[in-house]
């Protein structure tokens, strides 16, 4: 059974907490702003692809390297 979703603000995890988290098989339900907008992304890993599902879009990301780049360059984490 998978584990509850962890949830956060935009900033509030770093880099590497919040890839040990969807590492670990939990999904972030993350709360973020974008172009002055508040939305949810949910954030996890699945079958060794990562996934950012945004509100527009589904990213898809096979290599950790990508998924830490998306994450940081989207401000959903401070980075460590």
């Amino acid at each position: 059974m998978p584990a509850e979703p962890r949830r956060a603000v935009a900033g509030e995890l770093t880099t590497s907490e919040l890839m040990a988290i969807i590492e670990s098989g939990t999904s972030v339900i993350m709360q973020a702003e974008v172009m002055g907008r508040s939305h949810t992304v949910t954030l996890r890993l699945s079958d060794g692809t990562y996934y950012c599902d945004t509100p527009t879009n589904l990213h898809r990301h096979t290599d950790p390297a990508e998924m830490i780049t998306c994450i940081e360059s989207m401000g959903y984490t401070t980075p460590d």
